[in-house]
């Protein structure tokens, strides 16, 4: 049972991939940036990633907490919610869902 929990949050991990300038430029070293669940850990983020793009495998994850900061509309303040994002660095072909190729 517990089994089938674990590969129920597998696909809960990979909120989104962010597509940034920089982002897209790292495509070409075979690095993709996605925004991860905050209490994630490196290797559930590896098991997502193979589980998800098969075909693939992961190299290396490193992993980034974004905190929040202030921001100001009008004359209301208010803050931005944290978050954490995680570079994967994949061997193999490249996920082309992600690169728009």
């Amino acid at each position: 049972m517990s089994r089938l929990k674990e590969s129920e949050r597998l696909y809960e991990v990979l909120k989104r991939p962010l597509i940034t300038e920089k982002s897209t430029n790292a495509i070409s070293r075979g690095q993709y940036t996605f925004e991860v669940l905050k209490d994630a850990t490196k290797i559930e983020i590896k098991k997502a990633v193979e589980q998800l793009f098969p075909g693939r495998k992961v190299k290396e994850v490193k992993t980034i907490y974004m905190p929040s900061h202030e921001k100001r509309r009008g004359t209301k303040y208010g803050r931005t919610q944290s978050s954490k994002k995680a570079i994967v660095t994949v061997i193999g072909e490249p996920i082309e869902e992600i690169a728009g190729a």
